[in-house]
């Protein structure tokens, strides 16, 4: 297995409460690529949100492959947004990339 850091870019159309960003940011603790040496060095944060709206979701995924990280990443994030009220429609995502690998 090999530890990836995953970012999943997105957008919301609706406004992004305070709660809500709790609700997303506290889903996705387990998965906080701070652990890793990429995500400490980088100083990278769970979620990132624009003044456009746009968003990013970066993940630490353990995985046998990229696509199987990639894959495993955007399920956490979108299940993350449902939990804290966001449908697919509400916030979008984007297609998921391989940002580092930390092994």
């Amino acid at each position: 297995m090999t530890t990836y850091v995953i970012t999943i870019p997105g957008t919301f159309l609706r406004e992004l409460s305070d709660g809500a960003r709790a609700e997303v940011e506290e889903t996705l603790r387990p998965a906080d690529p701070q652990q890793t040496s990429l995500g400490r060095l980088e100083d990278l944060d769970i979620l990132t949100v624009n003044e456009n709206s746009t968003f990013s979701i970066r993940l630490e995924v353990e995985a046998d492959d990229s696509g199987s990280a990639e894959a495993q990443a955007k399920e956490a994030a979108a299940a993350a947004l449902s939990r804290a009220g966001f449908t697919e429609d509400d916030a979008p995502l984007g297609p998921a990339a391989v940002t580092g690998i930390d092994v």
